[in-house]
């Protein structure tokens, strides 16, 4: 498949911080890949790098064939970003809003109108176009938010932390919108997020930490090798399990109403049942979920 942005051996620092460890990766034309860290883990800087807002100290960035550092003016056209923090006059409506940045990409005023035509119809905002920002909900906001990053037709929409601070029901909506865009558009969309569960439908993850991968595949790749199921038992006679678990040297852990044991497949789960079956009054194996696996490769000892 084709390569839309390259990352090779970048590096990049702040004094004594090392934000950025000697980073590589690409991403797909039309996929949806999913950038994943906590808070510091780099994923701004890596970001920042992308977009031209910074210059790395070592290694090369290239999207769509152009080099960061050489071809910045043509990369800013390629991208669309949507912002963590809206960029939007919130005094003016949607549509003075979407026209004033038309303007700023160099539209005549017939384009500018097309322009928001087309993308009020991609993220349906057109019962919205007169309202006022400020007085939109934050699923409204952050659709006209979308609908300003599509308006110069990049070739890639960046979207950071999209959904935080939204409702459910507005998270469903924004996400459905973004499978949208990037199956029936063919957009590709990269994603930063520190929510694992936000890339599920991805394409493909990168997990950071430190400035450096410390894992990547796709979410079944990923839910493969790093995920755990875990036995969870109840019992009527608590001190006994817990004897005979302590005197089988058994890795536990307590829960309210149970017991709680890592399992490496779901199929050791039986010869445990087996042999603690009197004291056992139910059981359930649950499956790890991708929450859950974003922890087990962040804690993991070694990265």
């Amino acid at each position: 498949m084709q390569t839309i942005i390259e990352v090779e051996n970048v590096s990049k620092s702040f004094g004594q911080v090392n934000a950025v460890d000697d980073m590589s990766f690409y991403v797909t034309k039309g996929s949806l890949f999913s950038f994943l860290g906590t808070n510091g883990a780099g994923k701004s800087t890596v970001i920042s790098i992308i977009l031209t807002a910074l210059q790395p100290d070592s290694g090369s960035v290239t999207v769509n064939g152009f080099t960061v550092g050489k071809e910045d003016e043509v990369i800013r056209k390629e991208i669309g970003v949507v912002f963590q923090e809206s960029v939007l006059d919130p005094l003016l409506s949607v549509q003075e809003n979407l026209e004033i940045r038309a303007q700023l990409y160099g539209m005549a005023k017939q384009d500018r109108l097309a322009a928001i035509q087309r993308c009020a119809d991609i993220v349906d905002i057109h019962s919205i176009l007169k309202r006022r920002y400020g007085k939109l909900s934050g699923g409204q906001k952050r659709r006209v938010d979308i609908a300003r990053a599509l308006l110069h037709q990049p070739k890639i929409l960046l979207l950071d932390e999209p959904t935080t601070g939204l409702d459910p029901q507005s998270r469903q909506q924004i996400w459905k919108m973004i499978g949208h865009l990037q199956k029936e558009h063919g957009m590709t969309v990269f994603l930063t997020t520190h929510y694992i569960e936000e890339a599920a439908n991805s394409d493909f993850v990168i997990v950071i930490k430190e400035g450096r991968i410390i894992a990547k595949g796709t979410p079944v790749d990923l839910k493969q090798q790093y995920s755990a199921d875990r036995l969870f038992m109840t019992t009527t006679d608590h001190i006994a399990l817990r004897t005979h678990f302590q005197h089988d040297h058994v890795q536990y852990q307590e829960e309210t109403g149970g017991y709680t044991i890592d399992l490496p497949t779901t199929i050791a789960a039986i010869p445990i049942l087996t042999k603690y079956q009197s004291f056992i009054s139910s059981f359930e194996v649950r499956k790890s979920s991708l929450d859950d696996v974003f922890i087990r490769i962040h804690d993991r000892k070694g990265v």
